[in-house]
C-alpha cells in the first residue's frame, strides 16, 4: 500500500510524515509523534480514552485516519498543560477532587472536560454528565470527576474575572 504525506500541527508543533491510509490518528500520535498520552482502549470510539481536540473539537482519535487531519490542529493531553509543565485547571481539579485512580481514562477525560468547559463554562451536573457520557471510567464511580468539572469551572471563572 502506498503512503500519503501528512502534515499536522500537534500541540503547536508541525509534524510531517508519510502514512498508509489505514493509520488512525491515535496510532499516528503515539507512534509517529511519540505522544503516548492518548490511550487506546476499545478502538471502537465507545470508551473515550483516545479523545483529543481536533481544531478545538473533542473527537475519538481511534475513529479518524491520520490522512483526514492533514493541515489541521490536534491537541493531545500533553498539550493541555502549560508549556512550563504547570497543570491546567482541569488537570489540577481532577487531582484535587480525586477524579482519577488508575489513570487510563484520564487523558480522554482531560481533553473532553477542556472542550466542555470551553463551550459551556457553567454546566449543570446534568450537563456535565451528558457532556462526559462518551468517556468511561471503571475505577472512580464518576462523582470525583463531576466534582472536578465543577471545581475547574470555578477556577476558570475566577481567572476570567
Amino acid at each position: 500500500m502506498h503512503e500519503i504525506p501528512v502534515e499536522v500541527s500537534v500541540n503547536g508543533r508541525r509534524h510531517r510524515a508519510s502514512v498508509e491510509p489505514r493509520v488512525t490518528l491515535a496510532d499516528y500520535l503515539r507512534e509517529r509523534c511519540g505522544l503516548t498520552g492518548t490511550h487506546l482502549g476499545c478502538e471502537h470510539g465507545a470508551c473515550g480514552a483516545c479523545t483529543v481536540l481536533l481544531d478545538g473539537q473533542a473527537v475519538r482519535s481511534c475513529l479518524i485516519f491520520a490522512v483526514q487531519v492533514d493541515g489541521q490542529e490536534v491537541t493531545t493531553v500533553e498539550g493541555v498543560a502549560d508549556a512550563d509543565g504547570t497543570l491546567s485547571p482541569v488537570q489540577a481539579a481532577l487531582r484535587e477532587c480525586h477524579g482519577l485512580q488508575c489513570g487510563f481514562c484520564t487523558p480522554g477525560f482531560v481533553t473532553s472536560i477542556t472542550a466542555l468547559l470551553r463551550d459551556n463554562p457553567h454546566p449543570s451536573d446534568d450537563e456535565i454528565r451528558e457532556g462526559l457520557s462518551g468517556n468511561f471510567c471503571r475505577c472512580t464511580g464518576y462523582q470525583g470527576i463531576v466534582n472536578a468539572v465543577r471545581r475547574a469551572a470555578e477556577v476558570l471563572d475566577a481567572a476570567g474575572s
